[in-house]
C-alpha cells in the first residue's frame, strides 16, 4: 500500500528544480500575506491617531498606548510563538495566530470605549506574535536551500518591509475616505481570505519528537521582553531616569537573566542556547536590532513631519511616502541577485551605508522644505538601503539554524526587528523631544526631527562597522 508523501518528500522533489513549483508559490503567497498584515499593523494606525482620539476621547497617554499595546505584546510573545510553531505545527500556529489577529481586528474596529481599543490592540499583538514566526518558517521549510530559497526569503522580506512602508498610505486612505475604524476592520476580510488559502495550500510540519513546552522559560522570557518593551516606551513620557522607566527595565533585565540560567539547565529549553553558537544567527540578529531601530522610527518621523510641519492631510502624507514604499520592495527583490556577486555580508553593509546616507540627507530638512528634497529623495535612499540589507540578514540568520530550531530562529529574527524598532523609536523620540524643549511650532518640531535623523544616521554607520567585522562572509550550510 503506498505511503502518503511527507514534507521531506516534497522538499526532495522540489530540489529537482531551481524554481519552486506553482503550488509552492501559493504557500508563499499565504505566508507572505500573513507577514504583511502583522507588519502593516505596526504603522497603519499612525495617521489615524488624531481621529481615534477625537472619537473615543483618549488622553495623550492613552493615544500612545494604541501603538504600545500592540508592539509590547508582539515583541513579548514572539519567541514563545516561534517555539510553539516548531512543537505544535507551523500550519496550526499560523492558523491560530491569524484567527486571533483577525478577531481582535474586528473587536478594535468596533470598539466604543478607549479601553476596548487598547485591549483589542494587545490581543492583536499576541496573535501577531504567534503568526509572524510561522510565516518565515513556512517559507524556509517549503523551499529547499539554494537560489530558490534566497528568492523566497527576499519576497518575504519585501512583503514585510512593504507592510511597514504601506502603513501610512493605507491608513491615510481609509481614514480620509471612510473612518479610522476601517484601519482595523480592513484586516477582517483579508484575514478570512488568507485563512481559507492557508487551510488549502499549506501542509503541516513540525519538529520530530515530543510536544513539551518549556513553561518556566516561556513565562520568564515573555515577562522579561514585555517588561523591557514597557520600560522603553515609558521613556518618551517619563524620561530615562524616572522610576516608571527604570523599574520595568531593570526588572525585565533580571527576568531575562533568570531565563538564560533556566535555559542552561532545562532538558527541553524554549530557546536552546546552542543556537547562539552560530555566528551567523547571533551577528545577524544583532544587526537586525540595529537596522530595525532606525527603519521603524523613519516611518513615524516622516509621517508626523509631513502632517505637523508641512501641513499634509493623512491621505497626502500616505501618498507622499509611496515612492519610499516602492523603493524598499525593489531593494528587497534586487538583493538575491546582488548577493551572488557581493556576498550576503557585503550587501548588508552596503545597504546599511545607503540607508545612513538617506538619514543624513533627511537631517537637513527645514520647516518649508520641498517635497523632492525633504521627503522623496531621502526617503527613497533610506528605504532602498533597508531593502537591500533585510534579505541578506534574514538569510544569514536562518542559514545557521538547525531544522528543529527553524521556528525559534524565525521568531528570534522577528523579535530582533520589533524590539529594535521599539527601542529606536523610544530613543529617537526622546532625542527629538530634547531639542524641541516643548515647542510646538514648525521650526521647533523640524529641529527635533532633524536631530533624530542625524542620530539615526550615526546608529546605522556604527551598525555597518559592526556588520563588516562580525557577520560571516558566507551563509552557513
Amino acid at each position: 500500500m503506498p505511503q502518503p508523501r511527507t514534507d521531506a518528500d516534497r522538499d526532495r522533489t522540489a530540489t529537482d528544480s531551481s524554481r519552486p513549483a506553482p503550488r509552492t508559490w501559493l504557500v508563499l503567497l499565504a505566508a507572505c500575506a500573513g507577514q504583511f498584515l502583522v507588519v502593516l499593523d505596526v504603522s497603519v494606525v499612525n495617521v489615524a491617531l488624531p481621529s481615534m482620539r477625537a472619537d473615543l476621547g483618549l488622553s495623550a497617554v492613552g493615544l500612545q498606548w494604541v501603538l504600545n499595546a500592540y508592539s509590547i505584546a508582539f515583541a513579548g510573545f514572539m519567541l514563545l510563538g516561534g517555539r510553539a510553531a516548531d512543537l505544535f505545527g507551523r500550519k496550526r500556529m499560523f492558523l491560530v495566530g491569524l484567527g486571533l489577529f483577525t478577531a481582535a481586528s474586528m473587536a478594535g474596529g468596533l470598539a466604543g470605549e478607549g479601553w476596548q481599543l487598547l485591549a483589542a490592540r494587545a490581543v492583536q499583538g499576541l496573535g501577531a506574535a504567534v503568526l509572524a514566526p510561522a510565516t518565515l518558517t513556512i517559507v524556509t521549510g517549503t523551499v529547499p536551500p539554494g537560489p530558490a530559497r534566497t528568492r523566497a526569503i527576499a519576497t518575504w522580506s519585501a512583503v514585510g518591509a512593504g507592510g511597514g512602508a504601506a502603513g501610512g498610505l493605507v491608513g491615510g486612505v481609509l481614514t480620509d475616505l471612510l473612518s479610522w475604524r476601517w484601519v482595523l476592520l480592513i484586516n477582517v476580510p483579508v484575514g478570512v481570505l488568507v485563512l481559507a488559502g492557508a487551510v488549502v495550500w499549506i501542509h503541516e510540519s513540525r519538529t520530530e519528537g515530543g510536544r513539551r513546552l518549556d513553561l518556566p522559560g516561556a513565562v520568564l522570557v515573555t515577562g522579561g521582553l514585555a517588561a523591557v518593551a514597557y520600560g522603553i516606551v515609558q521613556t518618551e513620557e517619563a524620561g530615562w531616569e524616572a522610576p516608571a522607566t527604570l523599574l520595568p527595565l531593570l526588572g525585565g533585565v533580571a527576568l531575562l537573566a533568570a531565563f538564560v540560567a533556566v535555559e542552561a539547565r532545562a532538558k527541553a529549553p524554549l530557546m536552546p542556547l546552542r543556537v547562539f553558537r552560530s555566528g551567523a544567527v547571533t551577528s545577524a540578529n544583532v544587526s537586525m536590532v540595529v537596522n530595525g531601530s532606525a527603519s521603524f522610527a523613519m516611518w513615524f518621523f516622516m509621517t508626523v513631519y509631513a502632517q505637523n510641519v508641512l501641513g499634509y492631510t493623512p491621505l497626502e502624507a500616505g501618498l507622499a511616502l509611496v515612492p519610499s514604499s516602492i523603493s524598499v520592495i525593489v531593494g528587497s527583490k534586487l538583493a538575491p541577485r546582488l548577493m551572488v556577486t557581493t556576498g550576503a555580508r557585503n550587501l548588508a553593509v552596503l545597504g546599511t551605508l545607503i540607508a545612513a546616507t538617506g538619514f543624513g540627507w533627511q537631517s537637513l530638512m527645514d520647516a518649508h522644505g520641498s517635497y523632492v528634497t525633504t521627503i522623496l529623495g531621502p526617503g527613497v535612499l533610506m528605504m532602498a538601503g533597508m531593502g537591500l540589507s533585510i534579505t541578506p540578514l534574514a538569510s544569514l540568520a536562518t542559514s545557521g539554524a538547525a531544522p528543529g530550531d527553524a521556528g525559534l530562529v524565525s521568531g528570534l529574527v522577528n523579535t530582533s526587528r520589533t524590539m529594535g524598532g521599539a527601542l529606536g523609536l523610544a530613543v529617537l523620540s526622546t532625542v527629538a523631544a530634547s531639542r524641541t524643549a516643548g515647542g510646538t511650532g514648525p521650526e521647533a518640531l523640524t529641529a527635533g526631527y532633524a536631530l533624530a535623523f542625524r542620530t539615526g544616521a550615526g546608529i546605522l554607520l556604527g551598525g555597518a562597522v559592526l556588520m563588516l567585522l562580525w557577520l560571516p562572509r558566507r551563509a552557513e550550510p
